[in-house]
């Protein structure tokens, strides 16, 4: 079964959150419906920046612990690899962005990191 990791960012770019799931859509979904009562002003996390697609929840979860222990320097070069202006790509198809395990891409991704 598919699993993605994501990174989500608040409108102000000052949160960085790393997650796992195997639907990406259900869990924006998930994020941009939650209730004002757990995010204050801005900082509600629900914009989608980055995300990898693996095809193993063993591979997912190695890449999950990998990615959540990066330093923030660490995370925006990871965003910044494919998403420059850290658009929020919950509203683009999905399938043009982020890494799938075995591109090219992907191989960079991992070795650079």
């Amino acid at each position: 079964m598919k699993q993605f990791i994501y990174i989500l960012t608040d409108s102000n770019r000052k949160s960085l959150h790393v997650g796992l799931t195997h639907d990406l859509v259900y869990t924006m979904n998930y994020y941009k419906e939650m209730h004002s009562l757990f995010f204050d002003g801005n900082k509600k996390v629900s914009r989608l920046v980055y995300f990898e697609e693996l095809v193993s929840l063993e591979s997912a979860l190695e890449r999950f612990k990998e990615v959540s222990v990066f330093t923030r320097v660490q995370k925006e070069r990871l965003i910044r690899l494919l998403n420059n202006n850290w658009n929020d790509l919950s509203i683009q198809p999905y399938a043009t962005f982020g890494l799938m395990n075995g591109s090219d891409k992907y191989e960079r991704l991992v070795s650079a990191s």
